[in-house]
């Protein structure tokens, strides 16, 4: 069955970018509180990505999904996995963030139009994958993502026995304290 363009009215739009805005500062928070000494930190015996290889990931997918959704909108720069410093990580998730959030919002448009020609029709998740129609599907698709490999940052740094506590452990579950973090009247709605 082919799936056909959503039209999202204005409230849910703005509900739905601030959902992006809040899994932004989820990340942030993580990178603020994660000691250093985890970033580059492998488990013995075991292979796969450090958490600086995983928070890389997220920004470069966050660039192919611009590249291929919304080729209008400029590129932040790509990161390198092996060079990639935690504060340079915070600066570079939140210019992808910045630009995915201007995908959505051209994705979201309720009206296309000559006001708001909506140029993000499409999603395209990777070259290799079928496009959808672009609009609410495209941010639970980025959005589960993204909640992955959060995931597997915090119990990758729990294992290397710098398990992150506080705010960037148990903060990320209190989305109404989150939203108001993000400069937002209320919270979810």
């Amino acid at each position: 069955m082919p799936r056909h363009p959503v039209a999202v009215s204005a409230d849910v739009r703005d509900v739905l970018l601030e959902i992006w805005a809040v899994n932004d500062h989820m990340y942030q928070l993580i990178l603020e509180q994660l000691d250093p000494r985890a970033w580059r930190a492998k488990l013995p015996g075991r292979t796969g990505r450090t958490i600086a290889a995983i928070i890389a990931h997220v920004h470069n997918i966050r660039r192919k999904w611009l590249r291929l959704s919304a080729p209008h909108l400029k590129l932040p720069t790509e990161v390198d996995r092996a060079r990639l410093r935690q504060k340079q990580a915070k600066a570079a998730l939140a210019e992808s963030a910045k630009r995915c959030s201007e995908m959505l919002a051209d994705a979201l448009a309720a009206e296309p139009g000559p006001a708001n020609p909506g140029p993000a029709k499409t999603f395209r998740r990777d070259g290799w994958a079928p496009s959808w129609p672009a609009g609410p599907t495209m941010l639970a698709y980025m959005f589960a993502h993204e909640a992955h490999h959060r995931g597997q940052v915090l119990m990758l740094a729990h294992q290397l026995g710098f398990p992150l506590s506080g705010e960037a452990a148990y903060g990320i579950w209190h989305w109404e304290r989150l939203w108001k973090k993000c400069g937002f009247r209320s919270g979810p709605r």
